[in-house]
């Protein structure tokens, strides 16, 4: 009893710290379970909530759809990706190098430059609906409806809010230009606000908005737009490089075609017209200029052009600079505008134009005959006839229209293109009523980020693209002349009439001369039925 009773208080004490640690190991498991359960949702939260130059989170626009995005991961697990997007999204830009991210004004210091090309004219045409009212935060939110992210400027540095996906990698080279941009012209770009949609076509209506009535139109960016739309274009993402059909920037490109146009003299190439391209894009010019494939009957050769197929060969047999064999070459719409139109132009073939519709930035700057041959969709495949035989009877007015489409792209280089960039988004900046400031919802992007969420191969096309501090000012923007423009419309439009009508005269006279005489047909021998 004497020794039990001495070892009770040990075995108390053992009992009550035994507890103790239970009780605490206890609660550092549950204090652990806490804090893992509060990182998973964290990295929950960051991995659904982060939109992203690629496309992550983001939904398809409602007004386009098209195939949902393919995003490459190295690794699909919640932490590797969150880790991804934490890093690229928020702590990249950080660490920019960027010179845009310094404010300095270089006014004084650059020596001037030229006047700017005329087409540049069309600005202030663009601008025109918010001349008056100028554009307020109430405009800028209409604009929200129809478009995919918003880019905010301020203080030199690219803030983006992304509210949907755009097709292949339009969102990221589109942005990489933006940047680009603030590169070339540090500290002179101007704090902006605007709305940008990237798909096709042109959605702000004419005939919805107008004077009196609905007024002033939502302020949009695109990449082109119409006679009946308000939307305000501006350069296309292929201008620094379309990765998925192997196009390059544009440069680079441009050279490349030159250089092979000029390996074959103009009348050694082949003597019909040619076309290459995707038909199934809802184009119903596409589809007819089908029909026309017969270069005995019409004069023109068309190809159908199978992207996948031509990614699965690696690109062998699409090569832009391969095509300029022909002494014509067509353009046709696809949905909308299409990118392949500087390319067409650059060929030093001549071009034929079927009746565009849409309007990209520089293509109101074409002059009919002088730079392309105007085609008429209604007659299509004889409209193409024609036009390939005027120019093998007439081939050196032919040769020096397509030699005019390739001086026109020749002077459209890179310089010129930020140039009209910087003018449009200094002009559209002055009509804001309001100071623009970078919404809670979006994020800094810099040249760092947009590399570090692209791909290798992605990563080759930007990089080829980078563009270097100016060493002079932007071209020098004319003044406002509306009546000019207009009548520069007129002249243009009265081209096309003189060359459709003499079109219309040629083939009624071949017609004419198909149609069998009456005197000289025989009357058939009729046999009685008995």
């Amino acid at each position: 009893m004497g020794i039990l009773s001495k070892t009770q208080p040990r075995n108390r004490f053992c009992s009550r710290t035994f507890l103790f640690k239970i009780t605490a190991l206890l609660f550092i498991f549950s204090l652990f379970s806490l804090i893992l359960f509060k990182v998973d949702d964290t990295v929950s939260q960051i991995a659904t909530g982060t939109k992203t130059v690629v496309g992550h989170n983001l939904g398809q626009t409602p007004w386009h759809k098209f195939p949902p995005k393919q995003l490459e991961e190295k690794n699909n697990t919640k932490y590797t990706k969150a880790a991804n997007l934490i890093k690229c999204s928020y702590f990249t830009c950080l660490f920019s190098s960027n010179p845009s991210n310094t404010p300095l004004d270089r006014h004084q210091e650059l020596p001037n430059s030229s006047t700017c090309p005329s087409f540049y004219r069309w600005i202030h045409r663009d601008l025109e609906p918010w001349a008056q009212s100028r554009i307020s935060v109430g405009n800028l939110m209409e604009a929200q409806t129809h478009a995919a992210f918003r880019v905010v400027i301020y203080g030199g540095k690219l803030y983006v809010d992304f509210y949907y996906a755009c097709t292949q990698t339009r969102a990221m080279f589109t942005i990489w230009g933006l940047l680009q941009l603030l590169r070339r012209y540090p500290g002179m770009i101007p704090d902006v606000d605007l709305m940008f949609d990237c798909m096709d076509r042109s959605s702000v209506s004419r005939k919805r908005y107008r004077p009196g009535r609905r007024w002033p139109p939502p302020p949009l960016f695109r990449y082109c737009t119409t006679d009946w739309e308000f939307d305000i274009p501006f350069p296309d993402w292929s201008f620094w490089g379309w990765p998925e059909t192997n196009i390059q920037p544009w440069d680079k490109e441009f050279n490349s075609i030159k250089k092979e146009s000029q390996a074959q003299s103009w009348r050694n190439k082949t003597d019909h017209a040619y076309w290459k391209g995707n038909p199934y894009v809802a184009s119903p010019v596409r589809m007819e200029l089908l029909k026309c494939n017969d270069t005995k009957l019409w004069g023109a050769e068309v190809f159908i052009q199978d992207w996948i197929k031509e990614k699965q060969a690696g690109f062998k047999t699409c090569d832009l600079a391969s095509q300029c064999k022909h002494r014509y070459k067509i353009y046709a719409e696809g949905f909308a505008w299409s990118v392949s139109l500087k390319y067409i132009l650059s060929c030093g073939s001549l071009p034929l134009m079927i009746n565009p519709v849409f309007q990209d930035f520089f293509s109101r700057g074409l002059v009919p005959k002088e730079n392309y041959w105007p085609v008429t969709f209604s007659n299509l495949c004889r409209s193409i006839k024609f036009a390939v035989e005027w120019g093998n009877a007439n081939p050196s007015k032919a040769e020096e229209i397509g030699r005019g489409a390739q001086d026109l792209m020749g002077s459209l280089n890179m310089e010129r293109v930020y140039d009209y960039m910087y003018h449009l988004i200094n002009e559209y900046s002055k009509l804001q009523n309001f100071k623009p400031v970078p919404p809670s919802t979006s994020q800094e992007v810099c040249m760092e980020s947009v590399l570090c969420y692209a791909n290798e191969r992605e990563k080759g096309f930007l990089k080829g693209s980078i563009a270097s501090p100016s060493l002079s000012m932007p071209c020098a923007l004319q003044s406002p002349d509306r009546e000019l423009v207009e009548n520069l419309i007129q002249k243009n439009r009265k081209i096309i009439d003189d060359v459709q009508e003499m079109e219309r005269i040629q083939m009624e006279k071949k017609d004419r001369k198909n149609i069998v005489p009456t005197s000289s047909i025989q009357p058939m021998n009729q046999t009685r039925l008995l």
